[in-house]
């Protein structure tokens, strides 16, 4: 039986490191207790590794405060967080042209309830410039998000360029960082950020089911709670509690992703952002230049490995992807996503809507053997073998 190569961690990263399966195990039959609501050991020892997630968040992240760290049930979680407590008919929006549905559809829902948003344009390699910006604010402007890195073709967007320009019209910025978190240096200050989402199990290397977002304290004071309810403080009062973070952390939390997210926030610090983000760049350099020489298929973002996260989308021109991806795991071993990777949006800019494409995302563990058998695999499919 063929040994599968993963090459989906654009989806989520596998394998995880060690050390996160093994924090979730201590955490379910050594701890169990809550958050919050007891002072136990075991509950103490829950506070405490809560407590070292938040400052392991902010010191990856370059934010100052960790009650401004909140957890959350992801990345789709933290945006419809933002766009959802922060939005009011009659305010406008901008997104850059390369969004994820986790932006999109709640800001499809809020336009039904009058809220506005335009699409800032993005070149046929999925990046904006900057200021292409300026002629879409308008005086009712009180966001931009945007996605750091695109999930289909890879490129990475100038966040500090961005937070300029939003910083100088007074215009909250928010990033998603689902596919740079951990991986690609995101600093929190130094992208003169309002808000930056990460979810728990890409780049990060943790468990689904958990996720973060950071908050600059002016705008948090802005941002009413998606949900309330109980927080283990202030229980004498039926109102939500205006402190952070338990402003935005209503009911028990996900305890298992605690302990699993900070074991893998401990191994990306212990490794360091830029080697993570240098073995990226020689693993995504090395299946672009097997591309190169396969005809048969067309690349959906940029060829060149600057400023390009690990996702390598690719169209197969004489067979159909979904076809393509079922060979590659059926004939090869080889594990990919087809499709329009929920960001409808992004395929039209990249010219590859409505076919999609068959995606490979390297990780951490990824070897360079890997990629040189998909790049084999492809480029036999592609010749008709």
């Amino acid at each position: 039986m063929m040994r599968p190569i993963y090459l989906d961690n654009a989806a989520t990263s596998f394998p995880k490191p060690p050390a996160v399966a093994q924090a979730m195990l201590r955490y379910m039959t050594e701890v169990g207790a809550s958050i919050n609501r007891g002072v136990y050991s075991s509950a103490q020892d829950a506070g405490m590794t809560t407590l070292l997630l938040r400052e392991g968040l902010c010191r990856l992240f370059h934010h100052s405060d960790p009650t401004h760290c909140i957890l959350t049930s992801g990345n789709t979680m933290g945006l419809n967080m933002i766009l959802r407590g922060w939005l009011r008919p009659g305010d406008h929006c901008l997104v850059s042209s390369m969004e994820h549905n986790a932006v999109m559809r709640p800001l499809q829902d809020l336009a039904a309830q009058g809220v506005s948003f335009d699409r800032i344009p993005c070149d046929n390699a999925g990046r904006l410039d900057p200021e292409d910006i300026r002629p879409l604010i308008r005086p009712s402007t009180r966001l931009l998000v945007m996605a750091h890195g695109s999930n289909v073709g890879g490129a990475i967007q100038d966040a500090a360029a961005v937070g300029r320009i939003c910083r100088e019209y007074g215009i909250p910025f928010v990033l998603d960082a689902a596919q740079t978190a951990g991986h690609w240096e995101t600093g929190f200050a130094e992208m003169g950020l309002s808000a930056l989402s990460v979810p728990g199990h890409k780049g990060l290397m943790g468990p689904s089911g958990i996720g973060a977002l950071l908050l600059s304290p002016d705008f948090a004071k802005g941002l009413s709670p998606l949900i309330t309810g109980g927080t283990g403080s202030a229980s004498d009062s039926e109102l939500q509690p205006a402190y952070m973070p338990d402003r935005f952390e209503s009911g028990t939390p996900n305890l298992p992703g605690i302990y699993g997210l900070q074991a893998a926030v401990d191994f990306v610090l212990e490794i360091g952002v830029e080697a993570l983000r240098r073995r990226e760049e020689e693993l995504t350099g090395l299946f672009l230049d097997g591309l190169r020489g396969i005809p048969q298929i067309r690349l959906a973002g940029p060829w060149g490995t600057d400023n390009r996260a690990g996702v390598v989308s690719i169209d197969f021109q004489q067979m159909d992807n979904a076809e393509a991806a079922f060979r590659l795991e059926q004939e090869f071993g080889i594990l990919t996503r087809c499709g329009l990777h929920c960001a409808p949006s992004a395929h039209q800019t990249l010219g590859t809507f409505p076919q999609g494409t068959v995606r490979f995302s390297v990780g951490w563990f990824t070897t360079p053997e890997e990629v040189s058998a998909a790049v084999e695999a492809v480029g036999r499919m592609a010749a008709g073998h």
